[in-house]
């Protein structure tokens, strides 16, 4: 593993030499390619060269205390030298454990975030758009920005269906465990009796994809207008600024009807394209890797029942790890962090189980 660290910190300083060649710079894809690497083998390379100082602080204290010629005081300050410096390069050699799993390539990427009403009607669709909400909310709290890219509303202020971008540094790394089935347990605004009902939310996030990592040919694409429509509003059904792309090879369909104008209509439904045959060419790739072990997280599968909200009972429980907290209205309000650094030490300790240990 020694020498694996030694490779990557000869790797991070040639392509920091590479990233001052003119040549590179104005090759627009090399250049963000070698600075997304960069970004990845930074904290890498700077925690192994903490860890080969606190090593070589020991050993320096260690052939100290070997001398033999040191009086009381000095040998005592030497020694609590000597295990400060064993105590700092264990907690590095367990960061670095955990820097060298395999990292997910698409964690720095942005994302498109696709939420549906599912089982539940009128309710389901209230707690996709308070699902929304908290995204958002989430978002803001991490400096990310947020973009609604389509939008399917009820009469009751509830959301059919939304497809909506977060941009930011780290976004699917931070939301890539939120795909799958969000269940919530409430008394509905549209129940009268006071019965606890239940309704089901489906969640899917995606890698946003960049049009140069994806070309999609223009032969391939179907592309019709019509006049949008939905709950309501003077712009409904007056001009033909709604967008309908089909995907033709893969009968992947995509609509959007939220802007005015259809040319941002149609700049958007492609955004969305791009990102989900992203997210299938990337599934296809992993099904051809058979013998590769799959985390018990996972990124979350759609049909996958992941988390529970129960109102009543104050409390919000992700089945997957077997976290159950009781702060839901904090957490409606986008306090995720809590959820998502637990999924995300699961999922290290998955894979730390399967890894080698450094020597």
């Amino acid at each position: 593993m020694l020498n694996k660290l030694e490779k990557i910190e000869a790797r991070y300083e040639e392509i920091n030499l590479s990233l001052q060649d003119s040549a590179v710079v104005t090759d627009q894809l090399r250049y963000r390619d070698l600075m997304r690497e960069y970004k990845m083998l930074t904290p890498i390379v700077e925690t192994y060269r903490l860890y080969r100082k606190a090593l070589a602080d020991g050993e320096e204290a260690r052939a100290l205390l070997d001398g033999g010629s040191l009086d009381k005081d000095f040998r005592e300050l030497v020694a609590e030298e000597y295990e400060s410096a064993k105590e700092t390069a264990e907690r590095l050699k367990d960061e670095l454990r955990i820097l060298l799993l395999p990292k997910d390539p698409n964690d720095d990427r942005n994302v498109i975030v696709e939420i549906r009403g599912g089982a539940g009607g009128e309710e389901a669709a209230l707690f996709a758009a308070s699902l929304y909400r908290m995204y958002s909310m989430y978002g803001e709290t991490k400096g990310f920005r947020s973009e609604v890219l389509s939008l399917n509303e009820t009469e009751l202020g509830g959301i059919k269906e939304i497809s909506f971008a977060i941009s930011g540094e780290g976004a699917y790394s931070r939301l890539k465990f939120e795909s799958g089935v969000h269940r919530v347990q409430r008394v509905p605004e549209t129940e009268a009796s006071g019965r606890i009902h239940t309704s089901t939310v489906t969640v899917a996030v995606l890698p946003e994809a960049d049009e140069v990592e994806l070309e999609i040919n223009p032969a391939d694409l179907q592309i019709d207008t019509y006049r949008s429509g939905g709950a309501g509003g003077q712009h409904v059904n007056k001009t033909e600024s709604a967008i309908r792309i089909t995907h033709l090879p893969t009968g992947v369909v995509v609509e959007c009807q939220d802007e005015r104008s259809q040319h941002k209509n149609k700049e958007k439904a492609m955004k969305i394209l791009r990102s989900r045959l992203f997210e299938r060419k990337q599934q296809e790739q992993d099904a051809q890797i058979a013998s590769e072990r799959k985390s018990q997280v996972g990124t979350g599968d759609r049909s996958e029942r992941i988390r529970t909200y129960n109102f009543p009972q104050g409390r919000v429980s992700d089945h997957r790890i077997g976290l159950t907290l009781y702060k839901i209205e904090a957490i409606m309000n986008g306090d995720l962090d809590e959820i998502i650094d637990a999924l995300i030490t699961a999922d290290q300790a998955e894979k730390l189980q399967s890894g080698a240990t450094l020597s």
